[in-house]
């Protein structure tokens, strides 16, 4: 499964969901969609992805190079 910054906004519940969740404005997340979604709130929402998607997209496929930094339970 592959998701665009879009598709995760939209699973984790739309942009003031998801824009509570990681302490920023929805204008903020609004504008992910068009971009990106910053590497440190990714981090933030990883789990959550994980649990939504039910282990379809990991955090060690969303963080290949440095999951077991960022989680060392996984490694």
């Amino acid at each position: 499964m592959e998701l665009n910054p879009t598709k995760i906004i939209v699973l984790l519940g739309g942009c003031t969901k998801v824009a509570n969740l990681v302490g920023v404005s929805v204008a903020a997340v609004s504008m992910w969609q068009k971009s990106n979604i910053p590497q440190d709130k990714l981090v933030m929402l990883a789990a959550m992805i994980e649990n939504k998607t039910m282990g379809a997209v990991t955090r060690k496929t969303m963080f290949p190079k440095n999951y077991h930094l960022i989680w060392p339970e996984l490694k």
